[in-house]
């Protein structure tokens, strides 16, 4: 079984309802202002360490139109495919 090697924490920035499908764009979470001194906001361990990355996805699956709103916050695993 793979492992993961990294998590990435997205929130949705933009979601376009195409003739066939919605592209989906996210951003990697961060803040105008300033988080809170004791980290007790999990956004700032993310943008601490990736303050900025960016991922569209194409969407054409039905059962999945209209499951993406600006502002959700999704996590991102990303493993090795090739074993």
């Amino acid at each position: 079984m793979s492992k993961t090697t990294m998590r990435a924490k997205f929130a949705v920035a933009q979601v376009e309802k195409l003739e066939t499908g919605e592209r989906i764009s996210f951003h990697a979470v961060g803040r105008s202002g300033t988080y809170p001194e004791d980290g007790s906001d999990e956004d700032n361990s993310f943008a601490k360490f990736t303050p900025s990355a960016d991922l569209t996805i194409y969407i054409a699956n039905p059962a999945l139109f209209g499951q993406f709103d600006a502002g959700q916050k999704y996590y991102a695993d990303f493993t090795r495919a090739d074993g």
